[in-house]
């Protein structure tokens, strides 16, 4: 029996690795293969996308946009070309959702502080009431890191446009008055082309959801972009 084994020992050796080989290759076909969705208008809530471009199922980008940070500096997309970033919409003086949202996204701000490629933008949805020296002090108070996390005012239009229109996250109000919204617990998870790939409860840090992602999940596609997308 020794001597049949010596004599066919190049044989076994060849057959047990294309084996394992072969097992790898089928393990690899059967196991899915992480994608994330490239989102457009027609794949979001009607009530979250202006009617103008609620058919849209292709080609959708974040537009051009111009605001002011917290250290009273225009940032525009220029600033989050060729970047991973995470927006949302909020208010220093909302005391329901925005307090959970900013805290999970201070903690997302300390995840991805060593990641260059990678910055979150806040945008205030009472640009009225959120003047330059009202964001700055918020920004202190939450701890964001200038250059990382812009909170931005402006005027009200260009933001209610951006939050309708490119983002599709803030839906309007009962009101009479033509640019009021009502923001959402929505954190959008926007590629270094432009494109949004993910919607998350932002004021949700990792309890399980059937409905919505958490932000330790968008911190797992922002890690998974990074590595998979130019």
């Amino acid at each position: 029996m020794l001597s049949f084994f010596k004599k066919y020992k190049l044989f076994f050796i060849v057959f047990l690795i294309l084996s394992a080989v072969i097992l790898a290759l089928f393990n690899s076909a059967l196991t899915p293969q992480k994608t994330l969705k490239i989102y457009s208008p027609a794949d979001v809530n009607p009530e979250l996308a202006d009617s103008t471009i609620q058919s849209v199922a292709h080609h959708h980008n974040i537009a051009p946009f111009a605001f002011t940070n917290q250290n009273g500096k225009t940032i525009t997309q220029k600033d989050y070309e060729g970047k991973i970033y995470v927006a949302d919409f909020f208010f220093t003086t909302c005391q329901s959702i925005c307090p959970k949202m900013t805290k999970n996204m201070a903690w997302l701000q300390e995840q991805i502080k060593s990641m260059p490629g990678v910055m979150l933008l806040s945008h205030s949805v009472t640009p009225d009431i959120d003047t330059v020296p009202v964001l700055r002090a918020y920004a202190d108070e939450k701890g964001a890191i200038d250059g990382k996390w812009n909170l931005v005012t402006g005027d009200k239009k260009d933001i209610y446009y951006i939050a309708r229109k490119s983002y599709l996250a803030v839906k309007t109000t009962t009101s009479s008055e033509l640019y009021d919204m009502v923001h959402t617990e929505n954190f959008i998870l926007v590629d270094k082309k432009g494109r949004i790939r993910g919607f998350y409860d932002g004021t949700n840090l990792d309890r399980p959801d059937k409905d919505a992602k958490n932000v330790k999940q968008l911190l797992e596609d922002i890690k998974w972009l990074s590595e998979n997308e130019n």
